[in-house]
């Protein structure tokens, strides 16, 4: 019975610990055109660059790439993020990624395309996605401030389908810009109370027949354009087939077997508790009616006990 009752004491203790775990947060950066975290981080191919050797000098945890996120922004970005830290999201730790420099890994794209930008995810969430660009005359050379960007994003996406790991956001790039620029990226969150924020450095080239600082032509603005990646290998894209293939699956649709495990395993051994205890109850004995033979023998006497 001791050993019942101790199995019984460990297994409500497994039980309650899951069930009352925190659940897991959202995580990402854009990957094309490619964010600064990511192209310095472990995935990235890029950490040996001058530019992200020095982010990670000044300090850059480039190694959580995907984690530059704050709590309770609830879409105050421009009162809560201080001019010269958006890169960062105002977070020490990511720092060196506010660098002003024209070295930064950038991707070439074609001005007034059509485009499909990429962010990587690592844990998927709900969510809507804002995209901006700075405005003409932007200096890379100077550190980034609010004043820098266009005050509307010229793409705003919510809950994208999920493909290849990353969230899929179609849209057309804009069309009045021409060399070196920069895409900022924010993903709020709906399901937890985290925001993200990302930097991509991009070059803008003119489309084919036209000017970076006018409309494209139709022919050409019906195209994908294939983004470049400076200062190393082409940017990664999806291959074609892969593509057709896999039509992507909502944001909303997904389920996070990671966060709901625990939870499964904490019903099963409450579960098993129950039937150890109702196995218990059923086999202890009622009551024995008076003169009845007891069935353990008296070993002294030779004989057996009546009650």
């Amino acid at each position: 019975m001791t050993v019942r009752r101790t199995l019984a004491a460990v297994l409500v203790a497994i039980a309650t610990v899951p069930v009352s775990a925190a659940p897991a947060a959202g995580h990402g950066a854009p990957t094309s055109p490619i964010s600064r975290a990511a192209a310095c981080g472990p995935e990235g191919r890029y950490a040996s660059t001058n530019a992200c050797r020095a982010a990670v000098e000044a300090g850059a945890a480039v190694r959580e790439w995907d984690n530059v996120r704050v709590a309770a922004i609830n879409g105050r970005d421009r009162e809560k993020i201080p001019d010269g830290e958006l890169c960062s999201g105002g977070l020490s730790a990511y720092r060196g990624l506010d660098l002003p420099r024209t070295d930064w890994p950038s991707t070439e794209l074609t001005a007034g395309a059509r485009f499909t930008f990429r962010y990587r995810t690592t844990i998927e969430h709900r969510g809507t996605f804002r995209l901006y660009v700075t405005r003409p005359g932007y200096d890379p050379r100077a550190p980034l401030t609010w004043a820098d960007l266009e005050s509307r994003p010229f793409l705003t996406v919510t809950d994208p389908p999920v493909r290849a790991g990353a969230y899929q956001l179609p849209g057309r790039l804009p069309a009045s810009r021409n060399g070196r620029h920069l895409i900022y990226t924010i993903w709020q969150n709906s399901n937890t109370p985290d925001t993200y924020y990302s930097c991509s450095d991009v070059v803008f080239r003119a489309a084919r027949g036209g000017t970076a600082t006018g409309a494209p032509k139709r022919a050409t603005a019906t195209k994908a354009a294939v983004p470049r990646t400076a200062a190393s290998r082409p940017a990664a894209t999806e291959p074609a087939v892969a593509a057709a293939a896999d039509p992507g699956v909502p944001v909303a649709s997904v389920t996070d077997l990671g966060s709901r495990w625990p939870v499964l395993a904490g019903a099963a051994a409450v579960l098993v508790v129950a039937l150890l205890v109702a196995a218990g109850r059923l086999r202890r004995p009622g009551a024995v009616p008076v003169g009845r033979q007891c069935e353990v023998r008296n070993h002294r006497a030779g004989r057996r006990r009546i009650w």
